[in-house]
């Protein structure tokens, strides 16, 4: 089964996006076998990298946002392509204070949402149902209209 690793930094505060995060790790179960790693905050982002660092394994995609910009349907075709070699999957948030320089010369793309800010701990529940998006999109699913 495909492997896909979600490093984040910081816990996720609100009950409301827990339970959001629950409910797309239960759906992704069935395409992947998932794991949160959840890194704690340090007192500078330098810090947080060397945490990062470590975690890294496969392709890495460090979301920041002067990574590039896809559509649904271009991040569904790079997954299945990552996958289709062979490879795992890493993906990357940062802090609420940024990403280190470090995490993003050693990542293998960077990809961004959109050029708005989001909420951090938000952005957790918004890369997890655009993986599941991604996953419906290579089934042919409906969910994607």
């Amino acid at each position: 089964m495909n492997k896909v690793t979600i490093v984040c930094v910081g816990k996720l505060k609100e009950q409301y996006l827990r339970d959001a995060c629950a409910e797309y790790q239960k759906r992704l179960a069935r395409f992947c076998k998932l794991e949160i790693k959840e890194l704690p905050e340090r007192r500078t982002v330098k810090e947080e990298a060397e945490d990062i660092l470590r975690s890294l394994r496969g392709y890495t995609i460090v979301l920041a946002s002067e990574g590039q910009m896809r559509s649904s349907e271009q991040f569904s075709a790079d997954v299945k392509e990552i996958f289709d070699r062979g490879e795992e999957l890493t993906l990357v948030i940062g802090s609420s204070c940024g990403m280190h320089e470090s995490v993003k010369e050693r990542a293998n793309a960077l990809l961004s949402f959109s050029k708005m800010t989001f909420p951090h701990q938000l952005f957790r529940v918004l890369l997890l149902e655009q993986l599941y998006r991604a996953f419906m999109i290579q089934c042919g699913a409906e969910y994607h209209k």
